[in-house]
Order: structure tokens, then sequence, then C-alpha cells
């Protein structure tokens, strides 16, 4: 009997290597795997279903449904957790020493809904006092002009949220002094070539990325994956079969870390940190399914509200495709 022929665009981790290199299958299913970075993915699957299944920004998911579509639907599949510290870049000649600085400043952010955006726009509002009414937001492309919101806003008055235009880009004006700050997923170019006019807002993101961790347990969780809701209306069991593929890949990966006889990364020291960040974490920072990723999607969905990105919160059991809310037990 033949399996089901389906597409997956996701991006090329090493927590999905195994899936994409077919030494884990899900079963049921002939997986045509699409490596692609996370902008394209997320555009073509937004506007088009351009797959059947992909990776997916967890905050635009997450505006999907409180909007009462469902053209997809998710699965408890997390591969892209980032802290987010990092993220914020300033202007040397800005006078911005310190997160409270960024109040009534022009801030930068690709996309308003970006999920990284609006981790960080929680966590200043949430643990720095600077809500995002008080900061004035211009949206565009980073590097290159003319990138606009995958899905079309409509945010309340309160928030001062506009585009840059057609022929500006953020990194640009970010180092003219232009803008006062950026927040990017990417590291923007003139931190990269190492311009003296930007520096990153936090001397030292990894300590206060740590310190947040402390306080709240919360690795924050970047991208979920979802499956075309016709492809679940005629064959639900997909929804399970690709979820369990994806943990198998998972495991399969970290197996590969820890107590390998040789690096399998190029990280000199990869043992010593991986050894680190299990201390400092736990033992299953990476994990998928619903129950232990609760409390960082509730914390997610408040910010989007509090963000005016969404008018209500989406109950979490109600993001996920019911037959993935637990598993059979032998």
């Amino acid at each position: 009997m033949s399996k089901l022929r389906l597409t997956l665009a996701c991006g090329d981790y090493d927590r999905v290597a195994p899936l994409k290199e077919g030494r884990v299958q899900p079963e049921g299913i002939d997986l045509n795997f699409i490596p692609l970075e996370p902008e394209e993915l997320f555009f073509r699957m937004a506007r088009y279903q351009d797959f059947d299944a992909a990776e997916m920004s967890l905050a635009s998911y997450i505006i999907h449904r409180a909007q009462g579509k469902k053209m997809y639907q998710a699965i408890p599949v997390f591969p892209s957790r980032m802290f987010r510290h990092s993220a914020i870049y300033v202007n040397a000649g800005a006078g911005i020493e310190k997160p409270q600085d960024l109040r009534g400043r022009r801030v930068g952010v690709p996309e308003y809904q970006m999920t990284a955006v609006v981790w960080v726009k929680g966590i200043l509002s949430e643990f720095y006092g600077v809500p995002p009414t008080e900061v004035h937001w211009l949206t565009g492309g980073q590097e290159e002009p003319g990138r606009k919101e995958r899905m079309p806003l409509s945010l309340p008055p309160e928030f001062r949220v506009e585009p840059i235009g057609n022929d500006r880009t953020l990194s640009e004006m970010l180092e003219s002094g232009e803008l006062d700050a950026l927040i990017a997923a990417r590291t923007p170019s003139p931190f990269l070539r190492g311009s003296c006019k930007v520096r990153r807002l936090f001397a030292d993101p990894v300590r206060e990325e740590q310190e947040y961790f402390r306080r709240t347990g919360i690795f924050p969780i970047m991208h979920t994956v979802v499956i075309r809701s016709d492809i679940l209306d005629s064959a639900p069991w997909v929804a399970l079969s690709l979820y369990k593929a994806f943990e198998r890949a998972r495991r399969v990966a970290l197996q590969g870390v820890a107590g390998a006889p040789a690096l399998r990364y190029s990280l000199a020291w990869l043992q010593h940190y991986w050894a680190e960040e299990e201390r400092l974490l736990g033992p299953d920072a990476w994990a998928y399914g619903l129950a232990k990723n609760r409390r960082v999607v509730e914390t997610l969905s408040r910010y989007l509200l509090e963000q005016g990105l969404i008018e209500e919160i989406v109950p979490v059991d109600e993001l996920f495709f019911p037959t993935t809310h637990e598993e059979a037990k032998i």
C-alpha cells in the first residue's frame, strides 16, 4: 500500500536532520523535506499555504487562530527556541544605556507580529517597565527594502506602528541614527561588520537571559509546526504521525551530543557547554508536547493580547490538533 506523500518546509536544524535525511520516517508518510529560511517559508505558508506542513511563527499562528481562521492547525512541536535579550540593538549615539531609556524612542522591527519581537516587547514591558504603547514602532525590511507584515494587522489606536517605506532598510536607519534602536532576530549588518555606531543594549545579554530563566523558568518558543486543515480533514492521523516523527528526530539528534566520542558540531568545548546548559535549563529544555510547554505558550498569548495583536486569548488546548494532546501508554 502506498504512503501518503507530503511536503514539509522547515529550517535546517540539527533536531530535524534525522527527518530530512530519512533516518526517521513518519508512519504512513512519504516525506518531501524542503529546507527553507524562516522568512520565506512563513510568508509562503501564511499567504498561500504552499506546503502540506511547515514550520511557522508561533505568534503569527496564534493570531491566525484568534482571528477565527483555520487554514492550518498546529502540532505541539517547537523546532526553534531562543532567548532574545541579545536581539536588542541601539544606536551608540542615542543615549540609551538601560531598557527604560527606550520609552518614547523610535524602534525598528522587521514585523510587529514577529515572534522574537513579541517576546522582547513583552519582556521589556513586564520586567523593565517599557510598555509597547510608549514606543514608536517602525516596520520594514531589515537588510532589503520592501518587507511587509506577513498577515494584515488591525491594532488599537494607542499602538503607534508605521512602515518605513519601500526605499529604506532598518539597518541603515539604525546606523544613521534615524532609529534609536532595533529589535531583530537576525543580527543587523552594521553590527556584524563592527560599526562603532551600533551596539547591543545589554552588554552581557547571556547573563540577562540566564537571570530571566531563573525568574520565570521560560525558554522562549519561537516557532511551531502547522499542517494544512484540508489534509487533516481527510487524514487526521497525519498530525500524530508527524508529531511522533519530530519527537524521534529530536531524541536522535540530542543523543549525538552528550557523551559522543567525536565532536559532531564545530564547537571545541561542545560537551562542556552542553553540560552547562543542562545545569542551567534542566535535562529537557528542548521538549515538545503540550504538557511541558503550556506555560510558555500562555505567556506568549498574553503578550499578544497586551500588544494589541489579538482581541482575546485562545485556550492553549484549542491551538493544537486534539490527537496530539496526549499519547498512548503501554
